[in-house]
Formats: structure tokens, sequence, C-alpha cells
């Protein structure tokens, strides 16, 4: 049997939905000037809490978005994600027909699915008994509709639809599974990304572990307090170079590789040879070495484990040689599933615009952690490849190799 070229994978269609902009647009001006979204949270009481900062969206309509399905049937994780996809398929300007009459693949990654229903469901239950649960919320629990909800938007039949559950790695993990089934030639189109809202439950469970920031999220800053719980959806649509070519599509950027690992060390901290070991695994499949990469997004949460692991994993692998290593949270907060999506959102655009992304909120660097996080303000540069890392709870690490498209690669 011969063996076939891998395709070469682009990415055509961006979609941000975020606490620092809606659409691609807005998302790269929050990125750009620093913006940041931290807030008090109205999504749900937070009586009783000492502190309840997070970056909310506050400003969403889904019905602007979502054209053929009823909002209301949907959560808010997946109204994000569809609206990520509607933003990614009009960035991308491939009409409708076109995607339903390729073969297509969606796939999203979630911490939570649509736990925020589950809250006011378990809330209805608790203080009025089961009978008053809302039947129209209940249906909107199951995660697989972050996926399928895409689906039925667009009407796709030539399809796969698949929720992956990897939590703050998940979006990551989307991607890498989007660009396996484009670069083998499964499908012609992958619409691949996370989607989370905010709930009571991960708040409160963060909270319980003392990892909830009081004001702010200061990754790598030595005087950080925690995380800011956020929301949102990132969704990028991949396809071959060759079809992105062929129609005439914006290439914003080409996916290079990425490497998965689990090591189910600990229930919630972080390992730091595993996490270097994936960015080797990333670097590898790539075909790219440690001296390539331009910045590393990294997972950069703020809390003091996570950012010293992380930081020395980088050490590990990159030596001396470190590269700016920027937190994004810094500005929207942990979106949990949609986090490593809307981070390689942004390091899509920094490629194509030129720029590198700050960490904002910083004051002094942790001499643990010692990378130039490009505090606070975002600087001019010239990019040819950036790595996005995604970490999770049970030690699911997952690292994305992005590169500035170039007709030819050396």
């Amino acid at each position: 049997m011969t063996d076939v070229p891998a395709n070469r994978v682009v990415i055509t269609g961006l979609g941000a939905v975020s606490s620092i902009g809606l659409g691609a647009s807005e998302f790269l001006s929050g990125l750009r000037s620093g913006r940041s979204a931290a807030k008090p949270i109205t999504a749900f009481d937070t009586e009783g809490f000492d502190h309840a900062n997070g970056c909310e969206i506050v400003d969403f309509d889904p019905t602007h978005w979502i054209k053929n399905l009823e909002p209301e049937t949907l959560g808010r994780a997946s109204q994000f994600s569809v609206t990520a996809a509607r933003m990614a398929l009009d960035d991308a300007a491939l009409a409708e027909a076109d995607l339903r009459s390729g073969r297509c693949l969606i796939s999203i990654g979630t911490t939570d699915g649509e736990s925020r229903d589950l809250d006011q469901l378990v809330e209805t239950e608790v203080r009025r008994g089961a009978e008053h649960m809302d039947p129209t919320v209940t249906a909107r629990v199951p995660a697989g509709r972050l996926s399928a909800a895409i689906a039925h938007e667009f009407a796709l039949s030539r399809v796969e639809a698949v929720t992956l559950p990897t939590a703050c790695a998940a979006g990551n993990y989307a991607i890498g599974y989007g660009f396996d089934a484009v670069r083998t030639g499964e499908v012609d189109y992958a619409l691949v990304g996370g989607a989370d809202a905010l709930c009571r439950k991960t708040f409160t469970g963060f909270y319980r572990l003392g990892t909830i920031a009081p004001e702010r999220c200061q990754p790598f800053d030595i005087d950080r307090k925690g995380i800011l719980t956020g929301e949102g959806a990132g969704v990028l649509l991949l396809e071959t170079l060759d079809s992105a070519l062929a129609r005439g599509a914006r290439i914003h950027a080409e996916v290079l590789g990425y490497g998965l690992n689990c090591d189910a060390h600990h229930p919630v901290a972080p390992n730091q040879d595993s996490v270097a070991q994936c960015m080797q695994l990333a670097l590898d499949a790539a075909g790219v070495g440690p001296e390539d990469v331009d910045f590393i997004s990294a997972h950069g949460t703020g809390t003091k484990a996570n950012d010293v692991t992380e930081a020395r994993a980088i050490r590990q692998v990159f030596g001396d040689r470190t590269p700016r290593t920027v937190s994004i949270k810094s500005m929207l907060g942990h979106s949990m599933g949609a986090a490593s999506a809307l981070a390689s959102i942004g390091c899509a655009l920094a490629l194509t615009e030129g720029f590198i992304p700050p960490t904002i909120n910083h004051v002094e660097t942790d001499p643990e952690c010692s990378v130039d996080c490009v505090p606070n303000h975002a600087i001019d540069a010239e990019l040819r490849v950036v790595q996005n890392n995604g970490l999770a709870f049970g030690g699911n690490n997952s690292v994305v190799i992005f590169g500035k498209y170039e007709e030819a690669r050396t």
C-alpha cells in the first residue's frame, strides 16, 4: 500500500467569544491593548464569599449569531460554541452550502459542559423539589450538545461531532483531533476549539482550594494570588492548504503539530517532567527545535504551583534560551475548556499581526519563574513559530505549535 502524503493544515477562520471582545477583531483589540475583564461576578449569588471577582461576558446576545436554532434550547456554553463556530465560518468566507457539501468534523473541548444549568437544576431541587425542575433546562444539560448544536445550526449531515472533556487542556486536545483528521484527508473541514460558561460549581471548587485571587490574576508575579474564573468559546476553522489556496481563502496561520500526554500524577498538581515531555512531543511532531520558537503562550493560571512548575518545565526543554512566555489569562481569566482554544486564536493573530500580547497586572517577576512575560504592554515582533500550552487537572497536558504561513516551509 502506498503511503498518502500528509496535507498541510491551515487556519482560515477564527471565532472568539471572550470577556475582552466578541469576534476576532475585538479579541485582537483586547489582546493588543491589555484589556482586563475582571469585575464582580453576576452570574450567580456570591453572598458568603470573601471575594468574588471573575471574567464574565456581559454583552452577549445569542440571537445576533444563532440563526437556525432557538437560543433558549441551548445552554450558555452551547450558545457560545455555536456563536464562535458562526464567527469562524464568516471569518473564513466559507458558505454554509460549501461546508454542508464537504466532509466535516466538529471537535469542542470543555471542562464543565452545561454545569451552569446543572447548578440551577440542583438549586431548584433542593429548594422546591425535583418536580419543579424546568424540562427545557434539563434538556440542555448533555455536554455533547456543545458540538452537536453546531452541526444542527449548519444542517450538517456528513459530520462527526465530538465533545472532549479533558478539562482545561481540552481546547488544544480538540485542535489536535481536528488537525489529524484534516492532515490525513479524513475530512475537508474541521471546526475545533473549546467552550465553557461561568458556573457556581467551578468557582466554588477553586475558591475552596484557596486558588481564587481576590481582585486580579497576576501570572508569574511574585505576589500572585490565584486565578479568576472566566467563560467564553474559541473555534477555529481548519482545512488543507490546497483547499484554502483553491478558494482564495485568507490564511491566518498553519498548524505545525501537537503533543498530548496524561501522567495521572496528582488530581490538581502539575508534574514538571510530564509538562516538559508534552512540549518536546509537540516540537518533535511539528519538526521544529526549541531555538525556533519565538514565544510561548503559557497555561499561566496565576497560581503558585502552576506558574513555577510550568516555568521550570519550559527551562527544562528550552534551556538558557527561554522564549518570551506570556499568559493571556491575566486579561480574560481562566475560561476552562475554552482557555487553550482562545489562546490558540491569540497565537494565530499574533503571527498574522506581528506582535506578542502582554501579561498584564505585572509588578515583579517571581525569581522562581524567571521568564520574560512581556509585562503590561504588547510588543511588536516578527514571529515565525509560536507554542501554546494547555495543562489540566489529572495531568492532562496538550501543546500545539503554530507557524506563520509560508509558501514553502524550511
